[in-house]
């Protein structure tokens, strides 16, 4: 997709203020879940327009272990809201996924050492992925979520490194709901030949994971990435929460950022 394009030093690959924010992505909600899987763009600070009946709009809630009021900060800023009690069948992709095997799919090809995603906390669960490739053309998947526990590593058709994720609670007092969560892409290669990773796994199953038992995948030797990154496959965003922007730099959290990517809120109090 964009391997054989020059790339800048900063990409971004979704802004919700954009004149065509899933110009680039494709979208997939639940069938059998009409009022309840919903994927519109929204202001964040209104929740307004509401999406057409029998989709209903979901409010965010504290989390089940903090007493504290959430913080009434939000963004008066078109955003996208990703909803559903069914997390892997809702969700945003990049590029679109392709009918074949998956040999044949296109990536992304964006080769920057890290991502970015600014999300809103919606008091539920929720989850990304990011598909990593190393310079010998093998891939695995990372996978991060508020409902992991411990890091783990899967071993299948393709690795699939689970990482935990949490948002700053309400006790903390965080000045707004949103949040700018990065990844060292390069950094985390190395955990998919970690031995101790994929015992973790054997050891805990986990059934409560969303994701089980479909992407759990038993096969035989599986090649993982390693060594040095090429470039990004494919990202993947789940229900539930509101996404703002996601991009790619080579800087990292200290980058220069120009003054839109900043997080602007409304008080609503």
């Amino acid at each position: 997709m964009f391997s054989s394009s020059v790339q800048p030093s900063l990409v971004s690959l979704f802004s919700s203020t954009g004149s065509d924010p899933l110009g680039l992505f494709q979208t997939h909600t639940d069938s059998t879940l009409p009022a309840d899987s919903v994927i519109c763009l929204l202001n964040d600070a209104t929740s307004q327009p509401v999406p057409p009946p029998p989709q209903t709009l979901i409010t965010a809630t504290a989390l089940e272990d903090d007493t504290a009021q959430p913080p009434n900060y939000t963004l008066d800023q078109t955003v996208l809201h990703l909803q559903s009690p069914t997390l892997r069948t809702t969700y945003i992709r990049c590029p679109p996924a392709a009918p074949g095997k998956a040999g044949s799919r296109a990536h992304l090809g964006l080769k920057h050492a890290w991502m970015h995603l600014q999300v809103r906390n919606m008091g539920r669960e929720w989850a990304f992925e990011v598909g990593v490739v190393d310079r010998s053309g093998r891939e695995g998947v990372v996978r991060c979520s508020t409902f992991q526990k411990q890091p783990k590593l899967k071993l299948g058709v393709l690795p699939l490194l689970l990482l935990p994720l949490s948002f700053p609670p309400s006790s903390s007092r965080p000045l707004t709901s949103w949040t700018t969560i990065s990844l060292n892409l390069p950094s985390l290669l190395p955990h998919f030949s970690s031995g101790a990773l994929a015992r973790a796994d054997e050891d805990d199953e986990e059934p409560s994971s969303p994701f089980s038992p479909a992407n759990n995948h038993n096969g035989g030797r599986t090649q993982v990435p390693s060594g040095t990154l090429s470039h990004v496959s494919y990202v993947k965003v789940y229900a539930t929460c509101r996404l703002r922007r996601i991009w790619f730099n080579e800087g990292g959290p200290q980058q220069r950022l120009p003054w839109e990517f900043q997080l602007y809120a409304a008080d609503n109090a």
